[in-house]
């Protein structure tokens, strides 16, 4: 884990709803990309945050590894991951916990990789950026 930017903000607590802006990368794959941060979301951020990714610190919503590093991660913080097949995703399958690809491609990319039977690596890295935190 690393902080790519420190955030000057809160901290999430356990209950609390974050929204995060990512990048999902493929590691063992070409270090294909599969989600990229700051694409264009329809809306203005303000009221029309629906197009970020949104979850409740603590519910289980989203893979281990992702959970643990927002934990600690201050408002505006840019933090790193990379993460191991055991801290991903659930069977392989983005559709059981978040978070999930916005694109057909970007899902396409991930799914090939978590379903291949090969000698493909799992491991993933993410950038998360904190954009909001919306207390319990």
């Amino acid at each position: 884990m690393q902080d790519l930017r420190v955030g000057s903000g809160p901290t999430p607590k356990i209950g609390d709803t974050v929204v995060v802006d990512w990048d999902g990368y493929t590691i063992g794959y070409y270090g294909r990309i599969f989600e990229a941060r700051n694409k264009t979301k329809g809306g203005s951020f303000e009221g029309g945050d629906k197009d970020f990714f949104k979850f409740r610190v603590g519910s289980q919503e989203v893979i281990p590894a992702f959970e643990e590093a927002i934990t600690g991660i201050a408002l505006g913080g840019i933090r790193r991951i990379i993460v191991p097949p055991e801290l991903g995703y659930p069977d392989y399958d983005y559709d059981k916990k978040g978070p999930r690809p916005t694109t057909f491609s970007g899902q396409r990319a991930l799914s090939f990789v978590l379903r291949n039977q090969g000698l493909i690596d799992k491991t993933l890295l993410f950038d998360i950026e904190l954009l909001k935190i919306i207390p319990n």
